[in-house]
């Protein structure tokens, strides 16, 4: 079984410490987000990776050395600011804290995304190359992929539409990114790649790969996954994983982000936040059922 820590809120940024408790713990109940009364227990003996995925490492840096899990992370990494990202930590930080992390678990499985590409008045192309260019110049040898994906029409999105502004992108606006970011990423010797996106940009130099392919994660595990099944109606081929976060939970409050769309539901969750609970939010109810989750 592959963990996704996740995509569903920020469980590094916020949540590290009742992360690090779960797996003393040595197992962790996640909450349907669809049936919530299903409670799926995970035990950490049918885990083979922990897959993170955040946009700051840095609570976690210190605790790796206590995960006798393998792991791989997914950073997202931008050039957006305050207006577009309210509550990350300054960008300098992230990059100092993703060379550390690229020290500690190897380059190879440190990810970084430039995710998700918008484009409006002030998010130009021209600050795109740039933003993308100058990240390539700092991570230089600390990773050695890179992924971008372009904003999707979620309902946070259309929400923060009177911030966001993002237009469509034309076709001169998909071969100016992708001649430049190519560029850039190889002169700093990295792969730029795309999953699941309409435009791939494959004609510009860039790899398809999924995020987590059925390959990497034999590479990672030794193991061979199913593609993920929920996601047939969707262009992704990645492996199936199990998401143990919970929606509108994340206070990076993101505008375009799809997990998030109720700020004030995301405060009303996080004050339910107990680090010595089974669960993410709130406590175990006597009307709860529990399944054990066991690895297909």
């Amino acid at each position: 079984m592959i963990l996704n820590i996740s995509g569903r809120t920020d469980i590094v940024a916020f949540y590290t410490e009742w992360l690090m408790n779960r797996l003393d713990e040595g197992y962790i109940d996640v909450r349907n987000p669809f049936n919530p009364k299903m409670v799926s227990r995970i035990m950490f003996d049918d885990v083979d990776l922990l897959f993170f995925c955040t946009k700051n490492p840095i609570p976690i840096l210190d605790k790796l050395k206590d995960i006798k899990k393998k792991v791989y992370f997914h950073i997202t990494l931008t050039g957006y600011k305050k207006d577009i990202e309210p509550g990350l930590p300054p960008k300098k930080d992230i990059i100092k804290a993703i060379k550390k992390l690229s020290s500690i678990v190897g380059k190879d499985n440190v990810v970084v995304r430039y995710d998700p590409l918008l484009i409006n008045d002030i998010y130009t192309i021209d600050y795109h190359i740039k933003a993308f260019k100058k990240i390539c110049e700092l991570l230089d040898g600390f990773i050695s992929k890179i992924l971008i994906s372009f904003i999707d029409d979620y309902k946070n999105v259309r929400n923060n539409y009177h911030i966001l502004k993002n237009r469509n992108l034309s076709k001169d606006d998909y071969k100016r990114i992708g001649l430049s970011f190519s560029e850039s990423a190889k002169n700093h010797h990295m792969v730029v790649h795309t999953c699941a996106e309409n435009r791939n940009l494959a004609e510009y130099g860039f790899v398809i790969d999924e995020c987590m392919s059925k390959e990497l994660a034999y590479k990672l595990t030794g193991k061979k996954y199913k593609k993920w099944q929920a996601r047939k109606n969707v262009p992704c081929k990645c492996i199936e994983m199990v998401d143990i976060g919970a929606y509108n939970t994340c206070k990076h409050y993101c505008r375009y982000c799809y997990a998030n769309y109720d700020e004030k539901k995301v405060k009303e969750n996080m004050s339910l936040h107990n680090p010595k609970s089974s669960l993410l939010i709130g406590e175990l109810k006597e009307s709860d059922t529990i399944k054990i989750r066991k690895t297909r």
